[in-house]
């Protein structure tokens, strides 16, 4: 189980969170972790749901699987294509900040290499088998893990000499001038930073006992990811409790990184950084060629393509080389915009999961009884209200490109369906 939580803690990229401290903090007046507390607990409810849903279909498709066996089958096209954006543009903006890291440190080399090296790199890893790519992922997770400890013993120090402007107080928490709605704005940015935890549904397939080891690793990847997260801002928010006194506030981590530990460390925590690049991209590659892999073999999309596995490596090959060649977009790509995409197909994805969840037990009340109701009724309802929340804090550019985006996948879904005069098709899932 170990192995895919710590795929999962790649997928989310643990140093997301130094990505985002500065503007938070500004948002926030200085208290990003309170903000972590508020989105940590919302996900943990949607973590639930995902559990659950995994615990009653171990297959490899997540949202698109589940809202197709709870509610219907062309709902459930619709959510997997919406989350499509999510799994499919992850690996591109990867590419395009590998390409930023490594052209900020040697800006001879054009940022084309870079972007195509890294794509070709995590591709080959992909395709030889999930094996490579969990040690991997591994390894780069220790890796970041431990520069993100020596990065709060660095700032501890710091905090305790007087470098900084603050000192250890539970201010970060809670203070008189704390604004519910401002911690609530802020959290909806930190969302960001727990995009993933769910992807380790779509290894279902190929986990070790997955009713029982896919919902306690979802759990278990949201809850350490947040636990993480709230310490790390901790004691980054005791150091500089206003942000504003920094040069940048956008690039506050680094600068902070420089100022507890010299260049040195500022180069260490560069590496973390570009590491966090990998294994990020290279779990969502993994998890992107899955989820296509599961609509391929249903038929939604071309089963000859999308529905292959290599038959010694256990691979959809076809699938890992389709989304390589995707990411190379990133020589082309916005970053906002590959971000805006994101969010929409995470929290449709995370919307849909949560519904799901209540679907069935609605659809199953006589068999399970109200004992049941919590876990299925009352948690993914508040799973699903914070959800419904969130997407409250889309800009206008997200749901523009989301929707057309959805438009498409109904003009698909129409075609395959010849006008919803045939259900999807389906791959009869055997049990061996």
């Amino acid at each position: 189980m170990m192995a895919i939580v710590f795929l999962g803690l790649a997928y989310m990229s643990p140093f997301a969170v130094f990505d985002t401290f500065g503007v938070v903090s500004a948002e926030t007046h200085g208290h990003v972790p309170a903000s972590y507390v508020l989105i940590t607990i919302a996900i943990l409810f949607t973590a639930l749901s995902y559990g659950k849903m995994a615990q009653l279909f171990p297959e490899a498709g997540s949202a698109y699987t589940y809202a197709k066996k709870t509610i219907s089958s062309e709902l459930g096209f619709l959510v997997g294509w919406s989350a499509l954006l999510d799994y499919l543009f992850l690996p591109m903006i990867n590419a395009l900040l590998s390409g930023i890291y490594l052209s900020a440190s040697f800006p001879h080399i054009p940022v084309w290499v870079w972007i195509v090296s890294f794509v070709f790199i995590i591709t080959v890893m992909n395709i030889a088998g999930i094996k490579v790519a969990v040690s991997a992922n591994t390894l780069f997770v220790i890796f970041q893990f431990l520069v993100a400890v020596l990065f709060i013993i660095l700032t501890a120090r710091a905090i305790i000499s007087g470098e900084g402007s603050g000192s250890f107080t539970v201010n970060p928490f809670y203070s008189q001038d704390i604004s519910l709605r401002l911690l609530f704005s802020g959290a909806s940015i930190l969302a960001l930073s727990f995009l993933g935890f769910d992807a380790v549904t779509t290894l279902a397939e190929e986990a070790i006992n997955p009713t029982k080891t896919i919902p306690r690793a979802i759990f278990l990847i949201a809850l350490i990811g947040g636990i993480f997260f709230i310490t790390v801002t901790f004691f980054m928010q005791n150091l500089y409790p206003d942000v504003s006194l920094l040069s940048n506030i956008n690039g506050a981590s680094p600068e902070i990184a420089k100022h507890i530990g010299g260049i040195m460390f500022q180069s260490i925590f560069t590496s973390g950084a570009l590491t966090s690049v990998i294994a990020s991209g290279l779990a969502a590659q993994t998890s992107a060629s899955r989820l296509m892999y599961a609509m391929g073999r249903d038929g939604v999309l071309p089963n000859k393509w999308f529905g292959y596995i290599h038959k010694e490596r256990q691979t959809p090959v076809y699938n890992i080389i389709f989304i390589g060649i995707l990411a190379l977009s990133a020589l082309f790509l916005n970053l906002v915009t590959a971000t805006s995409l994101i969010n929409f197909g995470a929290f449709t994805a995370f919307t849909f999961v949560n519904l799901s969840v209540i679907v069935y037990y609605l659809k199953n009340k006589s068999t399970l009884g109200w004992k049941r109701f919590i876990g299925y009724g009352l948690f993914p309802l508040i799973g699903l209200a914070f959800t419904i929340y969130l997407w409250f804090s889309l800009d206008r550019l997200a749901i523009i490109f989301g929707f057309s985006w959805l438009v498409i996948g109904f003009v698909v879904l129409l075609w395959i369906t010849k006008g919803f005069r045939v259900k999807p098709p389906e791959y009869e899932f055997v049990d061996n």
